[in-house]
């Protein structure tokens, strides 16, 4: 049997093994059924992406459910970006209301960027956000981070190379 064929085999034993107890932890904690079958679903296609090889049934759950965790985790997130971006269109006059097609791709865009600054150190996460969204200078800044401004600008080198580096990966 060729690799592939038998790491789908192990993933499809897995699911066929874990399946209705994954989807039962994630109902647990969520509350509702739909949402965890989706998740379920979602982690083993993600267990397929990259499959895995485990030793125990212990060890296989909790690796199953650590990326459930993530994903339902990025669930949430999304939802909070595209609350957040329904409430700024709430005050936006009909006529320049955009499509449904382009909120769509800005929620998608504002997941991603969301996604960046997450990964991004606290402090220089927290100096791009002072800076680009509440417009504060870096004397500000410096002040509420109890940084110098030296370190300030540090972190928006920082922050400015990951949007060139976000932007240039969207691009590809």
């Amino acid at each position: 049997m060729n690799p592939e064929r038998q790491k789908s085999q192990q993933v499809g034993e897995l699911y066929a093994e874990h399946s209705s107890w994954l989807t039962g932890w994630i109902r647990s904690r969520l509350g509702c059924h739909e949402l965890a079958a989706d998740i379920a679903q979602d982690t083993f296609v993600r267990l397929l992406k990259r499959p895995k090889y485990f030793s125990n049934m212990g060890e296989a759950r909790a690796f199953l459910s650590t990326i459930a965790k993530g994903l339902y985790i990025d669930h949430w997130r999304r939802k909070q970006v595209e609350q957040a971006w329904l409430e700024s269109l709430a005050h936006i006059e009909e006529e320049f209301v955009p499509s449904a097609e382009h909120s769509a791709s800005m929620i998608e865009l504002l997941c991603e960027l969301d996604a960046m600054i997450a990964k991004l150190p606290k402090k220089v996460a927290n100096t791009l956000i002072l800076s680009q969204l509440h417009g504060l200078t870096y004397r500000e800044i410096a002040e509420r981070l109890s940084v110098s401004e030296r370190m300030v600008k540090r972190y928006m080198a920082q922050a400015m190379l990951q949007c060139l580096l976000f932007k240039s990966d969207r691009s590809l």
